[in-house]
């Protein structure tokens, strides 16, 4: 279980100190019903008589696993949508190179499910961490765009082992 010590006291007066410049009073009702304002001593972070506090944060189910606790690879085929696709595009940095949309527009318009595109498009960057994402997530490598080519189709020959192995692996 990971533990993040966190150590905090906030302490207000209501006094003004003699030693800043008092404010002048106030009446009108849009600002409250005070009639003055005084200075709020500033509060300080940290342990002033002693005492600590220790948080503890549990994620997932054995402590700390971006998996269990849904941050990282545990989505599922459908968590995926158009919007991913297009985060991943700019990510990457394709709309640089591609210039346009176009290319995107056109895979996302083909009635190919947004995982199957962004396995697509992390293949032929050779994104290791996210092609395995993706597969653990249900993304088909054998799903065909309109020029017929899937995403083995676009891997160097180190991406088309990686993903085989994974899936033989995953079965």
């Amino acid at each position: 279980m990971a533990s993040i010590p966190c150590m905090f006291q906030i302490s207000f007066t209501s006094k003004p100190r003699s030693s800043l410049p008092s404010l002048p009073k106030l009446s009108s009702r849009f600002l409250g019903s005070q009639n003055s304002l005084s200075w709020i001593k500033p509060s300080r972070i940290g342990p002033s008589n002693g005492s600590r506090t220790k948080c503890w944060f549990k994620f997932g189910k054995n402590g700390v696993d971006a998996e269990g606790a849904g941050i990282y690879g545990s989505q599922g085929r459908d968590d995926f949508d158009r919007d991913d696709v297009e985060q991943y595009f700019n990510y990457m940095g394709m709309l640089a190179v591609e210039g346009t949309y176009d290319k995107m527009e056109a895979l996302l318009n083909q009635n190919i499910h947004p995982v199957d595109i962004l396995l697509m498009l992390a293949a032929s960057e050779g994104d290791k961490p996210k092609i395995e994402e993706l597969l653990r997530a249900g993304a088909k490598y054998d799903v065909k765009d309109a020029d017929g080519r899937t995403a083995l189709d676009r891997a160097n020959e180190e991406i088309k082992d990686f993903i085989l192995n994974f899936s033989v692996q995953k079965a």
